[in-house]
Order: C-alpha cells, then sequence, then structure tokens
C-alpha cells in the first residue's frame, strides 16, 4: 500500500506531457499492429495452400479463402486508421473536459438536486458518450455486416434484426450499466486509498452474477436455446459428459443460424451445474461424431482445468489494474495534461488510465495468446487420447473450409493475434494424413460457416 502511494506521487508531475506520452503510445501500437498486418498480408496474397493442406483443400477453396482474408485485412487498415483518427479527435479537441462540463450543465438544470453529485453526473456522461461512440462507429459497422460478410456469404441478419439488437444492446447498457457503474464508483468514494481490494472483490461478484443471469435473462433477448432433441447426438454427448464426469445439467442447440453463419459449441454455468450449446448450423454441416469430437476438445478445457486457470489468471489481472489505477486517480498533472484543471472525476481518471496502460496490455494479450494457444494443443490431445482424432481433424478441416478460414499466417502476426493455433499446426499435432481432397465446389447447402471468435 505505502508502495503504490508513493509511486502515485513520483508520477503526480506538474507540467509532465502525459497527453504527448498517451497520443505517442496509441499511435505506436497502431503503427506495430499495421506492421504486423502488412507481414500478415503479404502470406494471403500466397497462390498455393501449405503442403499439409494441399490434400484437404482445392484450389477453388483456398482462393476463397485468400480472397476472404485480404478483404479482412483491407477493412482492418481502414477501421483502425478510422478509429485512431476518432481518438485523436478526442484528445486533440478535448472532448472529454467539453462532455463532462456539457452534462454537468444538464445535471443542474433537468436533475433535482437531492440526486446532484459525482455518481449522477457521471451516469449521464458515460452514457451521453456511449451513444456518441455507438453513432461513430455506425457506418464501420454496417460496412462489416452488410457489405463485407456479404459478399462472401456470411451474413444471415437483416437491417430491422441489427438495429433491434443495437437498440436492446443500449437498453441492457442502462439497466445493468448504471448499478454496475455507480457500484464501482461508490466502492471508490466510501473505501479511501484501499479501494482496489474492494473493487476487485466486487468485480468477482459481478461475474458470478453474470455467468448466472446472462443465459436467463440476456441471452433469450437475442437467441432462442431449444432442448438437443433425443438422438444419437445428445447419447453421445451425454455419455462423453457421464465418462469425464463432467457435471451437465442442460443440453441446448442455439439458433445461431438466425443472424449469421456462424458455427461454435461452448459450455457454461457454476462450478457444479453446467450447460452444453450447440450452434444449429455446427449440427447441419457435421457429422454426428465430428461434433462430439469437437464437444470432446471443449470439454478437454474443463478437465485440463484450462477454465479454472484462465478465470484465476483474469482475477490476478484485474487486481493488478485496480491497484495500479489507484496510483494515477488522484494525479492532477494527467488530469491538467487532458484539460480537467478543476475537477478530479474518478470517471476520467479511469479512462485515461486506461489509455496510458495500454502498452503493458499489449505485453499481456501477448503472453495470454501463447498460454490460449498451448491450451488449445492440449485440449485438442485430449479429444485424441479420448479416441476422436480422426473426428477431430476432419471437423477442423471442413470448418476451415467452410468458414473460409486463414490457411497460413506470418509467425509474428499470429503470435500477436492469435489465440488458437493455425490448422496446419494443429494437424500435424494431431498426426493427420491426407486420406481425400475436400470438396471445394459448395452447393447451396454447403455454404460458408464462419466461426466465432472462439473457435475449436
Amino acid at each position: 500500500m505505502e508502495f503504490l502511494q508513493r509511486l502515485g506521487r513520483f508520477l503526480d508531475r506538474p507540467g509532465f506531457p502525459w497527453k504527448k506520452l498517451i497520443v505517442g503510445f496509441s499511435v505506436g501500437q497502431y503503427i506495430f499492429e499495421g506492421l504486423l498486418s502488412l507481414r500478415q498480408y503479404q502470406i494471403l496474397k500466397h497462390k498455393k495452400p501449405p503442403k499439409v493442406l494441399e490434400g484437404e483443400v482445392s484450389q477453388e477453396v483456398f482462393d476463397k479463402s485468400q480472397a476472404y482474408g485480404r478483404a479482412k485485412a483491407k477493412f482492418g487498415f481502414i477501421s483502425g486508421l478510422y478509429n485512431q483518427i476518432q481518438s485523436y479527435g478526442v484528445i486533440y479537441y478535448d472532448i472529454l473536459p467539453k462532455l463532462w462540463a456539457l452534462t454537468g450543465v444538464w445535471l443542474t438544470r433537468y436533475v433535482p438536486e437531492k440526486y446532484s453529485g459525482e455518481i449522477v453526473h457521471t451516469l449521464i456522461f458515460f452514457f451521453t458518450f456511449n451513444v456518441i461512440t455507438t453513432t461513430l462507429n455506425l457506418p464501420i459497422e454496417y460496412y462489416s455486416h452488410f457489405v463485407l460478410e456479404e459478399k462472401f456469404g456470411f451474413n444471415k441478419q437483416t437491417i430491422r434484426l441489427w438495429i433491434m439488437d443495437m437498440i436492446k444492446g443500449q437498453a441492457l447498457m442502462v439497466v445493468f450499466g448504471a448499478p454496475l457503474l455507480s457500484g464501482f464508483l461508490t466502492i471508490v468514494q466510501k473505501t479511501g486509498n484501499s479501494f482496489f481490494y474492494y473493487l476487485w472483490l466486487f468485480s468477482i461478484g459481478v461475474q458470478i452474477f453474470a455467468i448466472t443471469i446472462y443465459p436467463i435473462a440476456i441471452l433469450p433477448l437475442f437467441n432462442k436455446l431449444s432442448p438437443l432433441e433425443p438422438g444419437s447426438l445428445k447419447t453421445g454427448v451425454e455419455g462423453l459428459a457421464k465418462r469425464l464426469d463432467f457435471p451437465l445439467k442442460e443440453l441446448y442447440v442455439i439458433d445461431g443460424s438466425k443472424r449469421s453463419a456462424h458455427s461454435n459449441a461452448y459450455f457454461y454455468g457454476l462450478p457444479w451445474k453446467k450447460h452444453i450449446v450447440i450452434y444449429d448450423t455446427l449440427i447441419e454441416k457435421s457429422e454426428t461424431e465430428e461434433v462430439i469430437a469437437v464437444l470432446g476438445h471443449e470439454l478437454g478445457h474443463w478437465k485440463l482445468g484450462h477454465t479454472t486457470k484462465l478465470f484465476g489468471i483474469a482475477q490476478f489481472h484485474m487486481f493488478y489494474i485496480f491497484a495500479l489505477f489507484s496510483v494515477f486517480i488522484n494525479n492532477r498533472s494527467l488530469y491538467q495534461s487532458f484539460g480537467f484543471h478543476n475537477e478530479l472525476p474518478i470517471i476520467i481518471g479511469f479512462i485515461l488510465f486506461s489509455d496510458a496502460l495500454a502498452p503493458m496490455d499489449t505485453v499481456v494479450k501477448l503472453l495470454m495468446n501463447i498460454l490460449s494457444r498451448t491450451f488449445e494443443f492440449q485440449a485438442d490431445e485430449f479429444a485424441v487420447k479420448l479416441g476422436y482424432s480422426t473426428q477431430l481433424a476432419k471437423s477442423l478441416i471442413k470448418l476451415q473450409i467452410q468458414n473460409l478460414s486463414t490457411m497460413d499466417a506470418d509467425w509474428m502476426y499470429a503470435s500477436y493475434h492469435f489465440s488458437h493455433p493455425i490448422l496446419p499446426e494443429r494437424l500435424g499435432a494431431l498426426g493427420w494424413s491426407s486420406t481425400e481432397k475436400a470438396n471445394g465446389n459448395q452447393t447451396d447447402s454447403e455454404k460458408p460457416i464462419k466461426a466465432s471468435d472462439r473457435e475449436l
């Protein structure tokens, strides 16, 4: 505690150029990630697939995959530049202090005096800022869904559904965000210099609450969960869960095809009561044994303690973030660099602190991706020991083709961005040998499936 206070006093230096430093961090990270993307773009110009995939992927599928990868890369360059311009504009034109002052005027004029104070002011500021940023990002979001993804056959959303999802998201932001942000601010105000301990405990409680409430109150607003119908798949999954002593409570199918061709399977729940969710697109496009192999991989994460380890690491990371925040929360030189000369709003301090922490977060991201890829190899090996080596390999190849996923990657780009090993690496670890070439000529019933962010 004393060390953190001394560090805070040391970093609070009048006239220190915090604004230039943070802008430099942001520009430096953008340039670094841009250079990595340029390296990856050269890989996406290759004309032939990696040797391990030559017997699995047709030239037509490979060409489509490369084209999709290049399209996403170009979009990434443009959207990244757009976000960078936004961030610079917010800093250069002192949007934060101006918006804080404006919302303060609204507070005085339209809110009863008994509700005045930093918490209500912060809520008005936060939701106003959120509406502004959401609006500014609409062109990027629209292009991503209705131009890029549409072009390659992945988007299943209508504009009406897209708009409704945004409205629901904003409503949830108010319903859940207001009490959570109020709790965050109250803890900081009431618990003195040791607030980070209590914030950490609060965040753990919020995570447990989210795990409990998400499938009950939030997920049904966007998707429909239906019990998996009796049959060979349900029997196989229940048998796998029993074999591994997995505390399976419910087995669901989710209508992922309602919005996109995403395909995935995952589990959630408390340690003593778990639920498995399988996307309808995965069931539609895979053999029964392949789906079970996928779940063998996913349950491998649970059996090997990966989910517990990652949860523990996340809690440590959260604790260190809150502890470091205590160093910056009263740093007047930081606030003054961004136009806050008379007030030290907690939410502003946290925003600026997060910007200052960006370089360290980059290192954390790299280390977490390294750990995640290690866990993926271990989960693959676990599925192999269950007897699903061939089925898992076939499923990975099939999804790679249906998703038009990247067939190869620059090692630096992959190390920084990828939480999963690329397919050639996974097939090599599985000891896969080609048996027949995958079909690249897709019929109407074999249109691409785009995997979600958390792939197999």
